[in-house]
């Protein structure tokens, strides 16, 4: 069993479990959940937009522990402030140490920006919760879902004014998993059978993704060199997280990252015009 069946067999409990302790009339009754959603597809794609996803994680099976004393609501206005276009949270509570809580905190601490509510997404009460605890996004993994799968939560998260962040790993699962309700492609550069990264997962899918969609790259993402080459390639966004939250002060991690990037765009474009 693979790291990934031993998380969708848990979330299977997980999800039963909440839906008997949370009736869906009880999330439906829940202040955020009749509010307007933001769209993180426009926040990646803005013209002076950073393009980053700055996500919130205090730990990871491939990792363990990576940060768990940063308070959630500090650490994402910090992100927001240092440029970040988009926040992700992780909900994940036994593989991830996240929790709703953790994404309703940063939803009451930043108004006006897109959160993604980054968990393994499987049935329907599961963007019910991430609509009623204030997320705009919803992840949806191509590895643990059939297509039909994927089809049907699209169109759902659709229903709910929520926007579907598609992840892949490879050209397969792009191709028989992609559908009109997706708003973001994301190309996951983890193996997951190795759990080593590369870039060139990336590179070599950013073809493949339609134009329609904003194209985010995932996973191994460091600095502003690879963004930049990931960028050129045809990336409008990148979602980082361990890079951050792995230092003392992850919103200064990421701060630098954007001016780094930053000057590098600008002397690239200096380059190419002269």
């Amino acid at each position: 069993m693979t790291i990934l069946d031993k998380i969708i067999a848990q979330k299977r409990i997980e999800v039963a479990q909440r839906k008997e302790a949370t009736p869906i009339a009880v999330l439906e009754q829940m202040p955020d959940f009749k509010r307007m959603g933001l769209s993180a597809r426009d926040a990646v794609q803005e013209f002076r937009s950073s393009g980053i996803i700055a996500e919130f994680k205090r730990k990871s099976p491939s990792k363990g522990i990576i940060n768990d004393t940063a308070d959630v609501a500090e650490t994402t206005q910090g992100y927001v402030r240092a440029g970040a276009a988009v926040l992700s949270v992780l909900t994940d509570e036994p593989f991830f140490g996240g929790t709703p809580a953790d994404l309703q905190a940063a939803r009451q601490a930043n108004p006006s920006t897109p959160i993604l509510r980054k968990d393994f997404v499987i049935d329907r009460y599961q963007l019910l919760e991430a609509k009623s605890w204030g997320a705009d996004v919803v992840l949806l993994i191509a590895a643990c879902l059939s297509p039909e799968e994927v089809g049907e939560l699209s169109m759902q998260a659709h229903d709910l004014s929520l926007q579907v962040l598609l992840e892949v790993h490879d050209e397969e699962e792009l191709d028989r998993s992609f559908n009109v309700n997706v708003d973001l492609v994301g190309v996951n550069n983890r193996n997951l059978k190795t759990f080593t990264t590369s870039i060139d997962t990336s590179l070599r899918l950013v073809e493949r993704i339609p134009d329609t969609v904003a194209k985010i790259t995932e996973s191994g993402l460091h600095d502003a060199d690879t963004m930049l080459t990931l960028f050129r390639a045809g990336f409008d966004g990148f979602l980082i997280g361990e890079a951050f939250m792995k230092t003392a002060d992850p919103a200064a991690a990421l701060q630098h990252i954007v001016t780094d990037f930053t000057s590098r765009m600008s002397t690239s474009t200096n380059l190419y015009s002269s």
